[in-house]
């Protein structure tokens, strides 16, 4: 009884899920997650908002909707595997975005998003990986029931880095540069001597030649930013080399900034005989 969750809300589900031979591969007394948010198979995602609080149903889901193609390592899912999920809806309320929440809260939150959207990305589902670290960035920037002590402002600081870098990454998988260095700024502006951030911010070429082209982000997706192109990619070179060889002083061992140094000094380079 009670009212369908609604779209922001979060839900606490029990979970179990098989494979077809009855194998048991998933087990989860209180899982906690919003639909839509991308933190659980697309079955969940469906199929839960449909259910009312204490109603129990079971879900056949083909693979696309359960762990795809590839299957996964934990849970133990074999290729293509399609799975039967018994599900019970145990409590729907509203969900934790808007809410003042204390640090420890935003970090956890952030964190999880974060590895969501780590899983995606290592399966090829990039844009599914930047909604999670979009998630992730909006869980660890929301208001605070607390200010944060020293330890986990800190925290909080790296945790941002982080989620921007991988932004940085999963919008040149989708061949978004703009959005790309956008996030990579970001990145800096909290951690002007952060290695990857500037290494990625200075690299040519690295958007995937099969990108799929994707509408451009909302000006709004990294807070007070410009969106300039890729530095090489724009032609840039000059300040493309002075990012790099910031990058290296921070870390003089990288082996891909070696690379990419060496890559734009060809491109600038005049061809023989010229």
């Amino acid at each position: 009884g009670g009212p369908r969750p609604l779209p922001g809300q979060e839900v606490s589900v029990k979970v179990l899920g098989a494979l077809e031979d009855g194998g048991l591969v998933e087990r989860d007394p209180r899982l906690i997650f919003v639909p839509g948010h991308g933190d659980v198979v697309q079955a969940l995602e469906l199929g839960v908002p449909t259910m009312q609080p204490g109603e129990v149903s079971f879900f056949l889901a083909a693979f696309p909707y359960a762990y795809g193609r590839p299957g996964s390592r934990e849970p133990d899912v074999p290729p293509e595997a399609p799975l039967l999920f018994e599900v019970t809806l145990l409590e729907v309320r509203d969900g934790p975005d808007p809410q003042p929440l204390p640090p420890a809260v935003r970090l956890r939150l952030g964190s999880q998003r974060r590895e969501r959207g780590n899983f995606h990305f290592a399966r090829g589902d990039f844009a599914a990986a930047l909604r999670s670290y979009r998630l992730s960035l909006r869980a660890l920037d929301g208001p605070t029931a607390a200010p944060p002590g020293p330890e986990e402002e800190e925290e909080l600081r790296e945790q941002r880095v982080k989620c921007l870098n991988n932004c940085a990454a999963a919008e040149l998988k989708l061949g978004r540069a703009e959005e790309a260095l956008a996030a990579c700024e970001a990145a800096l502006r909290i951690s002007p001597d952060n290695g990857r951030a500037l290494l990625r911010r200075g690299q040519v070429g690295l958007a995937s030649p099969r990108a799929i082209p994707l509408p451009s982000a909302p000006p709004s997706s990294y807070p007070a930013l410009l969106s300039p192109q890729l530095l090489a990619q724009q032609g840039r070179d000059a300040e493309a080399a002075l990012v790099l060889r910031r990058a290296l002083e921070l870390d003089p061992a990288s082996k891909v900034i070696h690379t990419e140094l060496s890559r734009l000094a060809k491109r600038q380079s005049p061809p023989s005989g010229a």
